[in-house]
């Protein structure tokens, strides 16, 4: 089942052109969304923050823009069925939404952290402050780290500084602060990761947004990674070709950020930099 130019399907397949531009060159813009509550309302939703960052990237590359009254009649109908959307808009204003579950092992990792390796510097993502459907690379780095007996890769630029993982934004405590990677690093400046760092701060909690040097990450306590579905989860270990870091998967600060997700009535602030 799945939502396509104002219709809704009912099958596993979906029929493109054979000259689709987003078929033969991922020339797509799409956005993940876990609904809170059985509602786009849910300011843990964020429904519109989800349809800004969409719209910036549409008017960035010049693309059509969608109806957006149809868009939100699609997620509702699917919200019915699944806990998560994926949102996925092409250049001639063609809307494309399918659902899934939350991971089964989702509760597991959160409360013990999962294993991550660091990626290979060329599985680069490709126009990183924006959401496209060439994710090529960053499906490649988690891949390659499997090997590992990784969950996630750590992605990293030519000098070793950490980005992001390869599935959200990077989280670290430190001398009592938390710390994630700035966005003119080269990352995508997820929606959940606006909301923590706004959450954060309306908890009076100071939150650096500076590269993450190979000397920096050493000296985390403990560090986590978040995305708009899977909330937080810790990193106990960090494989890496200098050796392995070891983090604290259970720090009892990951509480300031986890109080921001049973707090679904608490209007918040977004901007989209």
């Amino acid at each position: 089942m799945y939502w396509y130019n104002g219709k809704l399907i009912e099958s596993q397949t979906l029929e493109l052109d054979i000259n689709e531009p987003g078929l033969l060159y991922g020339a797509t813009v799409f956005t993940t969304l876990r609904v809170y509550e059985n509602s786009l309302d849910s300011s843990l939703t964020n429904w519109q923050a989800h349809c800004d960052r969409l719209k910036l990237s549409l008017q960035v590359f010049a693309w059509q823009q969608p109806n957006w009254q149809r868009i939100y009649q699609g997620a509702q109908i699917l919200l019915q069925h699944f806990p998560v959307l994926r949102i996925t808009l092409f250049p001639d204003g063609r809307e494309w939404i399918i659902g899934r579950n939350l991971p089964v092992d989702l509760s597991k990792k959160q409360q013990n952290g999962v294993k991550c390796a660091v990626a290979q510097p060329e599985f680069s993502r490709n126009l990183p402050s924006h959401k496209t459907g060439n994710y090529l690379s960053a499906w490649l780095a988690k891949n390659s780290v499997q090997v590992l007996a990784a969950e996630e890769a750590i992605l990293v630029d030519g000098v070793g500084n950490w980005l992001e993982t390869s599935t959200g934004n990077l989280w670290g405590w430190r001398d009592g602060d938390w710390w994630t990677p700035p966005e003119y690093v080269g990352i995508l400046p997820g929606i959940r990761r606006s909301q923590i760092i706004q959450w954060l701060e309306n908890q009076h909690l100071r939150v650096r947004e500076e590269p993450w040097t190979p000397e920096l990450v050493t000296e985390f306590e403990a560090i986590a990674y978040t995305n708009s579905v899977v909330e937080i989860i810790p990193i106990h270990t960090v494989e890496q070709a200098s050796g392995s870091l070891q983090y604290n998967p259970h720090h009892q600060n990951f509480q300031q950020i986890r109080r921001l997700f049973s707090m679904t009535t608490v209007p918040f602030w977004y901007t989209l930099k």
